[in-house]
């Protein structure tokens, strides 16, 4: 587990962008983390660190937004704050994507928590309006060296 400080919406991003340059086709990020604590902001930096262009929004009502561009690992990002039970997750389609070949972010994931595959990348996020945000990622050794 490692634990990061951010001080304003561009630490986090660039915390993030860190994070996403490690990630790897099959790999799942879920956000643990209230409203407003910057789940689509670290998404952005994610994306970014992924090589894709600045195309994230919240997927609040589409449930679900893709990202793609040649040459890069597709994502997918879902918002599962309406999603609270094993029959609702599967009427989203979450399980027909295609994990092996792209990196699934999932917001709101402690709606679903019982429900993730075990390999998620857990990443909670607690801070909101100006505060600083205190980052914990969940993985493995390939996020020993971030820094802010």
């Amino acid at each position: 587990m490692y634990t990061f400080t951010t001080h304003s919406p561009a630490e986090t991003e660039a915390l993030a962008k860190q994070v996403g340059g490690k990630l790897r086709t099959g790999d799942c990020i879920a956000f643990f983390g209230g409203l407003g604590a910057g789940k689509t902001t670290f998404t952005r930096g994610l994306a970014a660190g992924l090589g894709l262009p600045d195309l994230v929004s919240s997927p609040t009502f589409a449930l679900v937004n893709e990202y793609h561009a040649e040459g890069c690992i597709s994502v997918y990002h879902f918002d599962m704050y309406r999603v609270t039970s094993p029959d609702a997750l599967e009427s989203t389609g979450f399980w027909d994507y295609p994990a092996e070949d792209s990196v699934f972010v999932i917001e709101w994931a402690e709606n679903i928590a019982e429900m993730l595959p075990q390999s998620c990348i857990r990443i909670q996020i607690d801070g909101n309006g100006d505060q600083p945000r205190t980052v914990t990622v969940e993985g493995d050794e390939r996020f020993a060296d971030l820094g802010c």
